[in-house]
């Protein structure tokens, strides 16, 4: 399994990828797999302030509905705009084309949370 070493995870299978004060938010490789062939992705949360685990958006595979959840607060400033009309790039490129928020960061100190790649390996192992 892909878990790149220069992410940050959740509990909740989100990957965040820190630069600077921005943190780029997708789902792993593991949720996507487990969810299966992603068709539809909702998220009108741009421009709003959420705090930490709040839902940001949902995910929609053949089988079933998973609410995203807010890795950090802070506020949506971009949304992955190709995923309204290729979902799937969620499980082709989790990691890359499948991102699917960029949030100004709040509360850096909301940073020491996250997991590392061999904390999130161990978590669903």
């Amino acid at each position: 399994m892909n878990l790149p070493e220069s992410l940050k995870y959740t509990k909740d299978h989100e990957w965040v990828r820190i630069e600077g004060n921005i943190a780029t938010v997708g789902i792993t490789e593991f949720a996507q797999g487990e969810l299966g062939d992603i068709v539809f992705v909702e998220i009108e949360t741009e421009d709003e302030d959420l705090a930490k685990e709040e839902v940001f958006g949902t995910i929609e595979a053949v089988k079933t509905v998973s609410d995203l959840y807010m890795p950090l607060s802070g506020t949506v400033i971009e949304v992955n705009e190709d995923l309204e009309t290729q979902p799937e790039l969620v499980n082709k490129e989790p990691y890359d084309g499948g991102w699917m928020i960029k949030i100004q960061i709040k509360d850096t100190a909301e940073l020491a949370s996250l997991l590392s790649a061999a904390d999130y390996k161990a978590l669903i192992d």
